[in-house]
């Protein structure tokens, strides 16, 4: 409850913040949008609760919600973050700069969000499985509950009509979603125009320059959104000033301009070849990719200048600065699962523009913090597009690189054999691709996960280490290492790149292990117990209705997020009821299906328990272990342990037919009738009618 009282006050600043929402110059319809759905969410929870649990048992039973709501808590945070950087006024014209094409109110605020409030509902309704003392009550929530998960809503439009509004997607939402950041470049070119008509304006010649620049990225013909301006507006600006470089000697250096700070990529070319690939990357917009904000050229010089947004440090020195013998896992779980998240992302943006990066490793990661009381931070992915300039000022030469650490074990196999097939000497690039981009980062998530660069205990290097890579060889994982996230490492190193899964699944995948990890928050318990199924098997089948229903348009919408969880979780619970997978017991229960209706909760186990007015309650299959209403302490839940190599459970044995209320088993005679036989009670179990925790699971 206090977790969900800081949530509310967090909300209460915002509100007051917004008082004067009229005001914000730039993004205001995104800061709106951003404030309705925490509204939204807000109150959905504060009907959840008041229709599922008892406050008198807050102390007791509701302490399943206290780690979602914590996170909940760390994204309204950073949300009226972002509102307040939108409405400071001072230096307009830099901020218009920075926050042109910026979209971290949908792709990073509103995704997390949304990514996240899947387990604050699973959450309650965990906790209100157990909530009150009344067993018929109790029951019949437990119905509610099972209805709600039926297979019938695994559909997109069935799924927004009836549970939209409860996972925050209702269709004004959704419509505001594609319209907002729409109506945020019409109002800055609306206000552009303005400055630059106004008389009274105080703008200077290159500031108007500047105006002209914005205005004809953001509402300029086709063919001169991507014109390069002179570069004498950048060096000719009374405030511009280079601070210091960043890698010691690169391309790169901090500069102050406009009152912001920004990076500046500074590079020597021939003006054609580069002209039409750097206009490309001004128009790229993610939040998990390093924004290039304006470009400048000098012609007679061959000389660019690219405007980007500064991050902190890249991945690869952060953990060489922060990692030590004592400490080599730098990142919590979760924050090590969030930064997974991140980095893929930025890719499934990429490749879904047809690009592929090539050099995909942890030089290539920025950092940033996300000003919040945790630990997590925000990653960008750069390094991407302008090759050739790319090879002149290859980022493994930079000082902040580790000069022990071979380039080889970034790449796919496949690319090291085509690489091995060039001449030496030869100026002709690999041809990378998006499996090539996944093999990577399945290194970048072993380092983050161990603390270790790939391959750094072996004593191979050079063409040794490539050959050997090629052949198959992996780094290994320490133990222990959470299963779930070995199994999917080790699926994106995959030798054949078929194999491999997209950054889309990939993305869906990591969202709901945030979720499980959400739900299991005590620190030893990721490492001892993984999810009980598969998360990689409920994709492939979610791939497959994903082909067969056509949702292939809309899927790496943010809007589609509540959905695709609630489709994993409605297999994830279809797996887990399932207890046997031979076909002539399925059929069996199913033809006996209106004998033994009330037993049906006690086919997880290889006996049915009797009771004295025989009769057999619900087993509980909740996927949080709380305490059951009879105990006045939760039980611990068991550990689900899975098959050798996977991460998944082991296949259960065959187990008997259910008992009816009698205590009778069912079975079938040879003339295919059903006859009931007794059969006695396993010893030692308890005779009060409850399932226990270990036996459920």
């Amino acid at each position: 409850m206090e977790q969900f009282r800081h949530v509310g006050e967090i909300l209460g600043s915002l509100r007051a913040l917004m008082v004067l929402q009229d005001d914000i110059r730039i993004n205001r319809s995104q800061c709106c949008l951003l404030l309705d759905i925490f509204i939204l969410a807000f109150d959905t929870i504060a009907d959840e609760i008041r229709q599922n649990l008892k406050f008198e048992e807050k102390n007791l039973k509701w302490k399943a919600l206290e780690q979602p709501l914590k996170e909940l808590q760390r994204v309204f945070k950073e949300g009226e973050l972002y509102v307040r950087h939108c409405m400071d006024s001072k230096d307009w014209l830099g901020k218009a700069i920075s926050l042109h094409q910026n979209k971290d109110c949908i792709e990073f605020h509103v995704h997390n969000l949304l990514c996240h409030f899947p387990a604050i509902i699973e959450a309650i309704e965990n906790a209100g499985e157990i909530a009150g003392l009344d067993q018929e009550e109790m029951k019949k929530r437990r119905v509610v509950l099972m209805k709600k998960y039926d297979k019938e809503w695994n559909d997109t439009k069935l799924f927004q009509w009836r549970f939209g509004k409860q996972y925050l997607v209702p269709r004004d939402i959704c419509k505001r979603l594609d319209s907002a950041w729409k109506e945020d470049r019409w109002r800055l070119i609306e206000a552009l125009q303005e400055k630059r008509n106004s008389i009274s304006s105080s703008l200077t010649k290159n500031e108007l320059r500047l105006v002209d620049l914005l205005l004809n990225k953001l509402n300029g013909p086709e063919s001169n959104r991507g014109k390069l301006f002179p570069s004498s507006i950048l060096l000719g600006s009374k405030d511009y000033q280079v601070r210091r470089r960043l890698g010691g000697g690169s391309q790169y250096k901090e500069i102050h301009w406009l009152g912001e700070t920004f990076a500046l990529r500074h590079f020597f070319g021939e003006i054609q070849p580069l002209t039409s690939e750097i206009s490309n990357l001004l128009f790229l917009s993610h939040s998990n990719i390093v924004q290039y904000l304006c470009g400048f050229c000098d012609e007679e010089k061959k000389e660019f200048f690219l405007v980007m947004e500064l991050m902190s440090k890249d991945l690869s020195s952060y953990m060489k600065e922060n990692c030590g013998p004592r400490r080599r896992v730098l990142f919590s779980l979760p924050v090590v699962v969030d930064l997974m998240l991140q980095i893929a992302r930025g890719m499934e943006y990429l490749h879904s523009q047809n690009i592929y990066h090539g050099e995909l490793n942890p030089s290539n990661i920025f950092l940033k913090v996300r000003n919040s009381s945790e630990s997590y931070l925000q990653a960008k992915i750069s390094g991407f597009g302008l090759s050739s300039v790319n090879k002149k000022s290859n980022p493994r030469n930079s000082p902040n690189q580790n000069a022990t650490v071979d380039p080889f074990i970034w790449h796919a196999p496949e690319i090291l054999a085509e690489q091995e097939q060039q001449q030496p000497g030869s100026n002709s690039s690999s041809k990378y691709t998006e499996k090539a981009d996944v093999y990577s980062f399945g290194m970048i998530c072993f380092e983050l996960l161990t603390g270790k660069v790939p391959f750094e205990d072996g004593h191979l290097q050079g063409d040794k280490m490539s050959r050997n890579i090629r052949a198959g060889e992996r780094p290994l994982f320490p133990h222990p290492s959470p299963k779930y996230l070995v199994n999917l490492t080790k699926r994106c190193w995959q030798t054949d790149p078929s194999q491999r899964p997209s950054f889309s699944s990939i993305c869906r995948i990591l969202r709901y292990i945030k979720k499980f990890l959400a739900l299991n928050p005590e620190p030893a318990l990721p490492l001892m117990q993984s999810p009980s199924v598969d998360y990689y098997d409920i994709e492939a089948g979610f791939l497959k209705k994903t082909l067969a229903e056509g949702w292939c348009s809309d899927v790496s919408s943010v809007s589609q997020i509540p959905f695709q969880m609630f489709s994993y979780r409605l297999s994830e619970k279809e797996k887990t009821c399932t207890t046997s997978k031979d076909i002539h017991h399925h059929e069996l229960i199913s033809d006996t299906s209106s004998i033994c209706r009330d037993t049906a909760s006690a086919c997880n186990d290889e006996y049915a328990t009797v009771m004295e007015d025989h009769t057999v309650p619900a087993i509980d299959t909740r996927s949080v272990c709380s305490e059951t209403p009879m105990k006045s302490a939760p039980k611990k839940c068991t550990e689900v342990k899975g098959r050798k190599g996977s991460g998944t459970p082991k296949t259960q044995r065959p187990r008997k037919s259910p008992l009816n209320p009698g205590g009778r088993s069912l079975k079938m005679n040879g003339d295919g009738q059903v006859k009931f036989v007794t059969s006695p009670l396993r010893q030692g179990r308890s005779k009060t009618g409850h399932v226990s925790d270990s036996e459920i699971h």
